[in-house]
């Protein structure tokens, strides 16, 4: 099938490569267009079109798609069979998904409709989700309300943070995208869309993954330690707080269990009153910290204008000190 890529982060980058290597044909890529990311404030072109580039592949980056007709008489004009999207950044319109001859296809990393949105992955993670997956979805004009085409499962584990999980989330879209086709061509021979499943058929709970804003980056010490832990790992590594007005950003951090607290080597102060102090300094291991709930041992992060360190190096950087607070 002829092919037509929508894609702009990373994340996209195995499902471009696959398609390219397939016995399908990709004729152009459409990302984002390119955007001031450096101090210099030099453009910088988007991971998938800095990778169409390399495989030759005839790139579009339109500054808007909804109305722009010059774009969609361009599209028009090859003869498409397919959209692939996965994370484009942008709604494409009824008149864009009318396009292609079998219809817009989406990757979607999640148990739709849990997490329609921008930012599923984060919030799987924030929500303390057990699972997660993968579904290929027909496009419509809703917000990632379209049918089913295939699904795969996967569970989200304990240490698993917004790296590792998109990495794994990303390989299995790829994956899950070329059986589709597959899927696809086998319904078309067949004259039939049967395999298609609506989303209000899989008794799942709607929720919505709004786009993760600045203000989420702020670390609540007032907070369950478990939650606390959650936000950490789905903000990777952006998650921070501020440490003697300097910016802290806090990486990977461990929440003390009863028995962990029991031991002899966590000696804590005893007589705090909020959450947010230091109350504990362990050099081989990191500095301990009061929350709502259990306390948390924080084990590695990268402090302002420093480098990313841990345990006994982040001891040295960081200089703590029992009692201090940590601000939110």
């Amino acid at each position: 099938m002829r092919i037509i890529f929508w894609g702009t982060p990373e994340y996209s980058i195995p499902s471009l490569d696959i398609f390219i290597k397939s016995k399908h044909e990709v004729i152009a890529v459409v990302s984002q267009p390119d955007k001031k990311r450096s101090r210099g404030n030099k453009l910088i072109s988007s991971p998938v079109k800095t990778f169409a580039e390399q495989e030759s592949i005839k790139i579009y980056t339109p500054a808007k798609i909804k109305d722009n007709i010059h774009f969609i008489n361009e599209l028009n004009s090859l003869s498409c069979d397919l959209f692939v999207v996965i994370a484009y950044g942008k709604i494409l319109p009824k008149e864009i998904l009318e396009i292609p001859k079998f219809g817009c296809w989406n990757a979607h990393g999640s148990l739709l409709p849990r997490w329609r949105g921008a930012a599923p992955i984060q919030w799987s993670l924030i929500k303390g989700d057990e699972f997660t997956g993968v579904g290929i979805m027909k496009m419509d004009e809703g917000l990632d309300t379209g049918d089913l085409l295939l699904e795969e499962k996967i569970k989200i584990d304990n240490e698993d943070n917004l790296n590792t999980l998109s990495e794994k989330l990303s390989i299995l879209s790829a994956k899950l995208f070329l059986n589709a086709t597959s899927v696809l061509e086998e319904n078309i021979n067949k004259n039939t869309n049967s395999q298609l499943t609506k989303q209000n058929t899989l008794g799942r709970e709607i929720t919505y993954a709004r786009m993760i804003e600045k203000s989420d980056f702020k670390v609540d010490w007032d907070n369950e330690a478990i939650k606390i832990s959650q936000k950490i790992k789905a903000l990777y590594p952006r998650a921070n707080t501020t440490f003697r007005g300097k910016n802290l950003k806090i990486l990977k951090i461990k929440v003390l269990s009863s028995e962990e607290i029991k031991n002899e080597k966590y000696l804590f102060m005893s007589n705090y009153s909020r959450p947010g102090i230091i109350l504990a300094v362990i050099e081989n291991e990191g500095i301990v910290i009061s929350t709502k709930t259990d306390p948390i041992i924080l084990l590695e992060a990268k402090l302002e204008g420093k480098n990313i360190s841990s345990k006994k190096q982040l001891v040295q950087q960081l200089k703590p000190s029992v009692g201090e607070y940590l601000l939110d």
